[in-house]
């Protein structure tokens, strides 16, 4: 029987690491939707908020399981702050303060590191 968990302390630290900041990209995500924060409701908001909870949650499981869709999704919303303050402002570093700013490229780092992509091409289903 397969075993579903959200982390998985088999992985290489990075993608351990991964995980824990996808989740809590998405707790914070989620608690700046609920105050009301950040980017607001209309316009970009309408996509930020949903990509980086949604992202970040389904992201997080899908490496802790060890499945590809999970890893290129986890991708994709930590590349995504970077592409909406690109469309937004014009410049893919403005738009966040410093310490978001160094957990945003801290996320594309591990998910990037040689040996989260190794573990990936060998273990992902």
């Amino acid at each position: 029987m397969e075993r579903r968990r959200w982390l998985n302390q088999g992985q290489p630290q990075t993608l351990i690491i991964a995980c824990f900041l996808l989740y809590i990209n998405a707790a914070f995500g989620l608690l700046a939707l609920l105050a009301g924060g950040g980017i607001g409701l209309s316009g970009i908001g309408l996509v930020y908020y949903p990509v980086v909870i949604g992202g970040g949650v389904l992201g997080g499981y899908g490496i802790a399981n060890e499945r590809k869709w999970g890893y290129f999704l986890a991708i994709a919303t930590a590349f995504s702050p970077f592409v909406i303050s690109f469309i937004e402002l014009h410049n893919p570093l403005a738009g966040s303060d410093l310490i978001s700013l160094i957990f945003e490229i801290a996320l594309v780092v591990l998910l990037l590191h040689t040996h989260s992509r190794e573990y990936e091409k060998v273990w992902f289903k």
